[in-house]
């Protein structure tokens, strides 16, 4: 089940997405949950809006680590978090391209959603004095920080300032995918954030074939978004994915028992993994070929 990502050796094509705030589900944050993802030799991205700091996160296990970032109105702080991720070793940066503004989430609206504390923001940006009188605090916040004339010049930008590869997460069509690879972007990642940014996006198991196609072999192409269970791996790379990204399992397993919960839903998932390879006459994940799935797609045009 090994792959090679990046020049990263893994034992399997699983990774730890990035989510933010897992202090909600355990109180030691982050650094649980790498320390999870080093027990299992993969690879961890953490996200903008971890609870633990980039140095707390560094410090804390040997695994292989991407930092998520989004683009500020003020690049400083964009730039900071950057050198910040560089100078304690983490591997790449993942620049997150779904959110110029962020999406209608009416659930969080409606419940005056009060974000938790951004750890790596300390320091460098007050978030404390936002109003939630007319909606939630994230809103306000993402309104009032992030960028909303994100463009291709910020891929540009960022590869001026740092050394590391960058991975573009949030591509979805082919149109995207050939610019990604344009400005210079090492990886895509196929992501509809979650499906909480756009309503009746298309999903990334969907998504996926197209990105593919459209690289065709230029960079590698992960995927995010709904991997339940190891069959769900199998799928997205019988479809074109090098790699999937797992996030809310991770986080599901780090509420029930911590460190030790978020280490057993990825071992889980290898094991789902490695049977469905199995049972499908799979001996590698070279051998995972696209004749071993059939779309919705597929089935149209067999009766044609």
């Amino acid at each position: 089940m090994s792959i090679n990502l990046l020049g990263y050796d893994m034992p399997s094509p699983i990774i730890v997405a990035p989510t933010g705030s897992h202090k909600l589900a355990n109180p030691e944050g982050e650094v649980a949950t790498a320390r999870a993802a080093a027990a299992c030799n993969t690879l961890m991205v953490l996200s903008f809006s971890a609870s633990c700091k980039i140095e707390e996160v560094a410090s804390s296990c040997d695994a292989i680590r991407f930092y998520q970032l989004y683009v500020f109105k003020n690049r400083d702080i964009s730039a900071t978090l950057v050198q910040r991720a560089e100078s304690h070793g983490f591997k790449a940066i993942v620049l997150t391209v779904d959110t110029p503004m962020l999406g209608r989430r009416e659930a969080d609206i409606r419940n005056k959603m009060v974000a938790p504390a951004n750890a790596n923001l300390e320091g460098l940006m007050p978030i404390d004095d936002l109003d939630t009188t007319d909606g939630s605090k994230l809103e306000k916040y993402v309104r009032d920080t992030l960028d909303p004339s994100l463009s291709w010049k910020d891929v540009e930008w960022l590869k001026s300032i740092t050394s590391l590869p960058i991975l573009l997460k949030g591509i979805v069509t082919a149109e995207d995918a050939r610019k990604a690879v344009e400005a210079g972007a090492a990886s895509i990642i196929v992501s509809n954030h979650g499906a909480r940014q756009l309503d009746y996006a298309p999903a990334t198991i969907s998504a996926l074939e197209e990105v593919v196609k459209a690289v065709a072999g230029a960079v590698p192409v992960l995927v995010d978004g709904g991997v339940r269970r190891g069959t769900d791996v199998l799928k997205a790379l019988a479809l074109g994915a090098r790699a999937v990204m797992v996030g809310r399992p991770v986080l599901y397993g780090l509420a029930a028992r911590g460190q030790a919960g978020a280490k057993h839903v990825i071992e889980m998932l290898n094991r789902e993994l490695e049977l469905a390879m199995a049972l499908c006459g799979c001996r590698s994940v070279a051998e995972i070929t696209r004749d071993r799935v059939q779309t919705e797609g597929d089935r149209f045009r067999s009766l044609l």
